[in-house]
């Protein structure tokens, strides 16, 4: 008797360790999504969730938490290299899903974009720390002894990411990246038709030798009782079907036990045309570009592809004529390794199942095909043969239309594959009505050239989408289209579509953590942050009428490995004089009233009298506080938070108090940032102005160390 062998077990990835189960029979039969064979078997039976999770929990924290966000950053940076020169090896796993090479290239180049993105952002945006403060300190004592401000720490668990089918790569980087920047190992359980290539891509995140140890965990197969070991410590975030996230919601550990949960679920995404993109202009050819290559990539597999497409009522056989002619000339359905195939296989027969078995619905319901058939299409095989075949998950496009455009079927049965109906509208209005009847939704295109029409539609449906795509002939070439998340901005939706958020660049970050309230001293808001507060002591240097500490050093001679938060500089006062203000203003041809007419100045409700320009005082502050040797400060490079508070007249004086706010060294560089507190007083110890001042300054003090000698 002869035997199938059976096809290679997928394993799971869990503390550090590549698993599969010790009994091989049993599992569910993964298929080439194009030829039908046998491509591998996934069983997760055994594998204990609990001890994963304790994993992540314990040693995963530990030796992610011993790296600061930038580093982690960084380590993103080099994984996301390592992962670019292994791409090809990926798109041939890859092509076994259906995806052509241009689907291929959005899910894993776009999943390594991710991590550049991530690493780019978090090294300049965030803190080179653990701690990240959430605006500023507010006082809560009249002295000022007792304050309080927020800031996020990592949570102390896991973040369990379950992922769909359709991108399995770019769907698990997303979640991973800010995740790993955060400081939270990722448990990550992709969907089972297409996990093997997620294993392929942890294979090589882990033969990298780049990631901390419990950095990411992969589970191979069914994870039903993750649920069941996650606590108040993690998050659990789930892409996929609104009826599994409605399940996983109402886990009890989720209602009672406080396990964080987000949802990206289904979505019947709309792209509005507006009245004045007509047939022929720039907006109506972009429109119909968008719409069939929503359609078209990966086999219309996407949670933002364009469902429904609002159109004037006048224009709805024009657009079914133009999509169709389109898809026409530009869809060659097949395998995605033979030559010339644009559209691939859907990922499963069971997926080409179910999208028959929606449009069958949507026809049941009321809608009409009026472009392509669901008889199975003629395919191009690898062998270059067009043929119709039995085992591969092929479809052909097809456009919908609706005599009754509110027909609920249209606005609430999403058929996940490429599939679009097409709907007719009266005026703007009635287009935002039909874009609210998805009941949330990832994203909206509204395409016109009509500044006015872009502003009602967009304002009109903002609140039912995560995201609104404006699409217009100047944008027509530059735009990353309608269905790309892109990692700097929020992917998620409200409503049908989850209600959750995912990427959004430092916001996702900040998704991993926890904001807290402190409370406390000056001293003690500073020790926990890192990041000087008003009241809290430093060592001034300079004036010692202004309390300088005899023999302090000048911080702008410290280098970063002397420099401490709370080193400052109290510069000696200034006198302002009238023909200063005046040759500044002759100078820069800044003559505003309150510089150079006195009356003028004397009726302003805000004025003495002629007074000093706000950037002369600036600019005489930096003479008061500058080092004219070279090093250890490089460069200053700029001012932030800058506010001009009491008028300088001629006569007064100023002086200026430096203070080491916050200092953040960089990874890779032989020099940091250093943020200082800069203020202004008169003589009078009135505050004239605030604002910080940004350096850059040497790790060590060697490049100038000899200079003048």
């Amino acid at each position: 008797m002869t035997t199938t062998p059976m096809a290679p077990l997928v394993p799971s990835f869990v503390q550090n360790s590549w698993w599969t189960p010790s009994d091989p029979d049993g599992g569910t039969s993964v298929l080439d999504a194009n030829t039908g064979e046998p491509l591998a078997t996934v069983n997760s039976d055994g594998l204990d969730l609990a001890a994963v999770v304790e994993y992540g929990r314990t040693v995963g924290q530990r030796e992610l938490g011993k790296l600061s966000l930038h580093e982690r950053a960084l380590k993103l940076k080099e994984l996301a290299q390592f992962l670019n020169e292994r791409r090809e090896e990926l798109y041939e796993i890859s092509y076994r899903t259906g995806a052509t090479k241009i689907d291929s290239m959005v899910d894993i180049d776009g999943g390594i974009g991710v991590l550049f993105t991530f690493s780019s952002k978090g090294r300049r945006e965030l803190p080179n720390s653990n701690v990240i403060l959430d605006g500023p300190m507010e006082v809560l004592s009249r002295d000022g002894s007792f304050a309080g401000e927020h800031i996020y720490t990592r949570i102390p668990g896991v973040a369990a990411q379950i992922n769909a089918f359709n991108f399995p790569v770019w769907g698990m980087l997303e979640k991973f990246a800010p995740a790993f920047i955060a400081g939270v190992p990722t448990i990550a359980k992709p969907a089972t038709p297409t996990g093997y290539v997620a294993e392929a891509m942890v294979r090589l995140m882990v033969e990298s030798g780049i990631l901390p140890a419990g950095s990411i965990q992969l589970i191979s197969g069914s994870a039903r009782t993750l649920l069941d070991v996650l606590d108040y410590r993690d998050m659990l975030s789930f892409t996929g079907s609104a009826s599994t996230a409605s399940a996983l919601k109402s886990h009890k550990n989720v209602i009672d036990g406080g396990v964080r949960f987000t949802a990206e679920t289904d979505s019947l995404n709309a792209a509005i045309l507006g009245p004045d993109a007509v047939t022929g202009t720039p907006e109506f050819e972009a429109f119909v570009k968008a719409v069939t290559t929503e359609m078209t990539s990966k086999a219309g597999q996407k949670c933002t592809a364009i469902r429904r497409n609002i159109v004037p009522a006048a224009l709805v056989d024009d657009v079914v004529k133009a999509v169709g002619e389109r898809l026409d000339a530009r869809v060659v359905i097949g395998d995605p390794r033979a030559e010339g195939v644009t559209m691939g296989a859907l990922a499963s027969l069971e997926q080409l199942r179910d999208v028959r078995g929606a449009v069958e619905e949507m026809i049941a319901a009321g809608g009409e095909i009026a472009y392509g058939t669901l008889d199975a299409p003629v395919v191009r095989t690898m062998g270059g043969e067009e043929k119709t075949v039995d085992a591969g998950a092929f479809m052909s496009p097809l456009i919908l239309t609706w005599d009754d455009v509110e027909n609920q079927a249209v606005h609430s049965r999403e058929a996940f594959g490429p599939v679009s109906s097409v709907i007719g509208y009266t005026d703007l209005d009635d287009a935002i009505h039909l874009a609210a009847m998805g009941a949330g939704s990832l994203v909206a295109t509204v395409c016109t050239n009509d500044a006015d029409t872009a502003r009602i539609l967009t304002t009109g449906i903002a609140s039912h989408h995560g995201r609104v795509h404006m699409l217009n002939r100047e944008t027509a070439r530059s735009s990353t289209g309608h269905g790309s998340p892109v990692p700097h901005l929020v992917h998620g939706g409200p409503g049908r579509a989850g209600g959750g958020e995912e990427l959004g660049g430092i916001r996702s970050v900040k998704h991993h953590m926890q904001r807290t309230a402190i409370q406390g001293s000056p001293n003690m808001l500073t020790a926990v942050t890192g990041v000087w507060h008003t009241g809290a002591d430093r060592v001034i240097a300079g004036d010692p009428e202004f309390g300088a500490v005899a023999g302090a050093i000048h911080p702008f001679r410290k280098s970063l490995a002397e420099l401490k938060i709370g080193d400052a500089y109290a510069s000696p006062l200034r006198k302002v004089s009238l023909e200063e203000i005046t040759a500044f203003a002759n100078e820069t041809g800044d003559t505003f009233y309150a510089h150079t007419d006195r009356a003028a100045a004397e009726a302003n409700p805000f004025f003495p009298g002629i007074v000093a320009h706000g950037y002369l005082l600036v600019s005489w502050a930096a003479g008061l506080f500058v080092q004219p040797a070279p090093g250890p400060v490089l460069a200053n490079y700029g001012l932030e938070n800058l506010r001009f508070i009491t008028p300088v007249p001629d006569g007064d004086s100023i002086r200026v108090t430096l203070t080491a706010k916050k200092i953040t060294p960089r990874v890779t560089d032989e020099y940091g940032e250093v943020a200082w507190d800069a203020v202004i007083n008169n003589q009078d110890g009135e505050i004239v102005a605030t604002y910080d001042v940004l350096t850059l300054v040497e790790k060590e003090d060697t490049t100038y160390a000899n200079w003048g000698k």
